[in-house]
């Protein structure tokens, strides 16, 4: 497996080539001499404390500015200044490194996670621990790709991922696993509002690989995969949607997501939403 693409940059808006192409054919991109520095001021919001004691993430929306998941404590305009901060060099980060993907992306949570992962108690659903592909329950996408950058600004420690198999081999493992899709279930959770827009068969099918892949626990020990230790201050980026990750340990590091249309791609054909249209036969956003 070669699932790590290194990339020697150093600046956020510093250019390498290829970058969306490694990035769908399901590479983790890594700048490990890419740093999101801290400046002194804001080296002491790397502590748990800075959370509000029931979420395990601050997050930042940059659409309307409003913070969440910060301690009443916490000096929320300055924590507000530096997930802000990061959402721009993000954005500068994708501009730079896939042109093709400019005035398409469009920008979901930033968060900061002060907490250590490993021995975080918690039920298998919700472990990220385990191999997985993004989905999100009260979220449909209808499609949208999920890419994501990371930073790690812990000064010490890495952040250890593990990186699955390809997505194709995925789904083929697990689409006979997951039941049919049901309009009346997906049309009921949409008026009771526990989904925010209607869920579509391709949505039901991304949440039902993320279940079975997590559930499954001789898969998680036996199936190709690859470990990579982050280095401290290291940046890297995937489509979370396709690249089966587990975070297994690791404290501090900076998340930004960004959702792309499956069109907006050089290649559509590579999204999970072609694929798994082309596994079952059927369209899969009706």
């Amino acid at each position: 497996m070669q699932a790590i693409e290194e990339i020697g940059i150093t600046s956020w808006r510093e250019t390498a080539p290829r970058m969306a192409e490694a990035l769908e054919i399901g590479k983790v991109v890594l700048a490990p001499r890419l740093h999101f520095e801290l400046p002194e001021p804001e080296r002491r919001f790397l502590s748990p404390a800075c959370l509000d004691g029931k979420s395990k993430n601050v997050s930042y929306r940059p659409a309307t500015g409003a913070l969440g998941g910060a301690s009443p404590d916490a000096d929320r305009a300055a924590l507000t200044a530096m997930l802000k901060r990061y959402f721009e060099r993000t954005s500068a980060l994708l501009e730079a490194l896939c042109p093709e993907y400019c005035g398409k992306l469009s920008p979901g949570f930033t968060s900061f996670r002060p907490a250590e992962i490993a021995g975080r108690a918690t039920s298998w659903r919700k472990d990220d621990t385990r191999l997985h592909v993004d989905a999100f329950p009260s979220r449909p996408l209808r499609g949208l790709r999920i890419i994501r950058v990371f930073s790690n600004v812990n000064p010490a420690a890495p952040r250890m991922w593990r990186v699955g198999d390809a997505f194709e081999n995925v789904a083929r493992t697990f689409l006979p696993k997951i039941a049919k899709a049901s309009p009346v279930s997906a049309w009921l959770l949409h008026i009771l509002r526990i989904t925010k827009t209607r869920r579509t068969p391709y949505d039901h099918l991304m949440l039902g690989i993320h279940d079975a892949m997590k559930a499954d626990e001789r898969y998680q020990r036996e199936c190709p995969q690859v470990s990579i230790a982050i280095p401290p201050g290291a940046t890297w980026m995937c489509f979370t949607d396709s690249v089966p990750h587990a975070a297994m340990s690791g404290q501090f590091a900076l998340e930004q997501t960004f959702y792309l249309p499956v069109e907006a791609m050089r290649d559509p054909s590579r999204s999970p939403l072609r694929i798994l249209e082309r596994l079952t036969g059927k369209a899969l956003l009706t």
